[in-house]
């Protein structure tokens, strides 16, 4: 087994040309220069070529897909560690179309870890705060290693799955892993049908933003960067089998005060936004205690509590602002879907 180094490492970094994949990519381009990458992406919806193209000279980049049993056995046998963020991740879209998120979250993470064992590699799987389902309003408690799943959605199902998975051939097969579950990230790259950037794209195209029902649904957001650098923090100096929250302790803040803050960092009036149409079955509150993450790794992420959170909304803002050309040819699509179903 080649443990954690940033010194001629080869490095399997699977959906990497997504959101938190392709910033993980930057970000390991950025902080560990030495290590040999290799992107793997369907580049379905989500994925974008474009968010690699600063880098995709100094990486090796495959579009396959993870169920591909002939491929991924091949990229893994010649890699040391595999990172493993592909998924469909979208809730609304699982309600519409179940089948894919089965297909890559359980079939895909299943042939991973078949050729991870094959092959004796290091594998960090990248996981979801959803797979814990909700909390009321007014709980005090967050989520924590041990919290008991109860997915909500065939998307948060199919993590909490994958993440069963894992777990299963640590015990049954001694494969090499480690788990994380981050609460939601923002930040740049984001596909533009998520909550964050559509609403800062909205205000950049001319268009109100869109509140889902009341606003009244709480999530820890965290920064992509703070996500990534906690990824690289349990591959370094987490205990094998062991699983990680990440979060970054900005739950206090609903969604109607996320989409106020944008406003007023944007140049607008607070309520310069207006309600649309609830999600089925939408989760009220996600709450993570990250203390395992902090206190045996000593982690600490760079934007947490309302200052932090501003600041790193300004960067997502400045970013979209100045790479107008990334998202602008999707934006009228995206919001003609959205008006269809009245959201």
């Amino acid at each position: 087994m080649v443990l954690y180094t940033n010194s001629m490492t080869k490095m399997l970094i699977t959906g990497g040309a997504g959101f938190i994949g392709g910033n993980f990519v930057h970000y390991t381009r950025k902080h560990y220069p030495n290590y040999q990458l290799t992107v793997i992406d369907k580049l379905t919806y989500a994925g974008n070529t474009r968010t690699l193209e600063p880098v995709m000279d100094k990486i090796e980049f495959v579009q396959g897909d993870i169920c591909d049993r002939e491929l991924i056995d091949k990229l893994v046998s010649e890699t040391d560690i595999v990172v493993h963020f592909a998924a469909e991740s979208h809730n609304d879209n699982s309600l519409r179309n179940p089948w894919p998120f089965v297909e890559t979250n359980i079939i895909g993470t299943y042939t991973i870890l078949e050729a991870v064992r094959k092959y004796n590699k290091r594998l960090h799987h990248i996981s979801t705060d959803e797979v814990f389902g909700d909390l009321e309003l007014d709980d005090p408690n967050r989520f924590t290693e041990t919290t008991s799943y109860n997915p909500s959605s065939p998307y948060s199902s199919t993590k909490a799955g994958s993440d069963h998975l894992v777990r299963a051939w640590v015990r049954s097969f001694g494969i090499q892993a480690t788990i994380s579950n981050c609460s939601n990230n923002y930040g740049p790259y984001q596909h533009i049908e998520k909550f964050i950037p559509r609403q800062i794209t909205n205000i950049l195209s001319d268009i109100k933003p869109k509140l889902y029902g009341t606003g009244e649904q709480v999530r820890d957001w965290i920064h992509v960067d703070d996500h990534n650098s906690a990824v690289h923090l349990i591959l370094e100096k987490g205990v094998i089998g062991d699983t990680y929250i990440i979060g970054a302790d900005n739950d206090h803040v609903n969604n109607k005060q996320v989409i106020e803050m944008i406003c007023e960092l944007m140049g607008k009036g607070k309520d310069f936004y207006e309600h649309v149409n609830d999600r089925p079955g939408h989760d009220m509150r996600y709450a993570m205690n990250s203390s395992k993450l902090r206190n045996e790794l000593g982690w600490q992420p760079q934007y947490t509590d309302n200052d932090g959170m501003k600041n790193g909304l300004l960067a997502t803002i400045d970013w979209y602002t100045n790479n107008r050309d990334w998202w602008q040819a999707e934006k009228m699509a995206v919001e003609k879907k959205y008006a269809e179903q009245g959201q």
